[in-house]
């Protein structure tokens, strides 16, 4: 059973930044593809960015290309969302969770976080 528990939201203005935490069960990185997911009040759950097992290789949405970096520290076995340059439209809960497979899938994802706010204020 994988164990994940997201930190760091909160309320930011335009512009600002935010950096998200996920701890995660020993040795989940290792195992699994490690995503972040973002769900906007009266809208769908969708892929944020995520980062494989295996040599830690990132994908991102289109969305938050350039502004948004995911990373993990293994010896922690805890992930990070740096979040820059926000904008309202980045208003949401945001989720970890972990896949068996390389995915931007939301019915990929086995395990999931409880979701932090973050709220982005114009």
């Amino acid at each position: 059973q994988v164990q994940l528990v997201e930190s760091g939201g909160g309320l930011v203005q335009a512009g600002g930044s935010l950096r998200l935490s996920c701890a995660a069960s020993a040795r989940t990185f290792s195992t699994y593809t490690m995503g972040w997911f973002r769900q906007a009040p009266g809208k769908e759950r969708e892929f944020v960015a995520h980062i494989r097992s295996s040599r830690g290789v990132t994908n991102y949405a289109d969305s938050v290309k350039g502004r948004f970096t995911i990373s993990r520290d293994i010896a922690k076995n805890t992930m990070y969302l740096q979040m820059i340059n926000l904008k309202p439209e980045d208003t949401a809960v945001y989720y970890c969770a972990a896949a068996w497979v390389i995915s931007t899938m939301v019915s990929d994802y086995r395990y999931w976080g409880q979701g932090t706010q973050v709220t982005v204020s114009s």
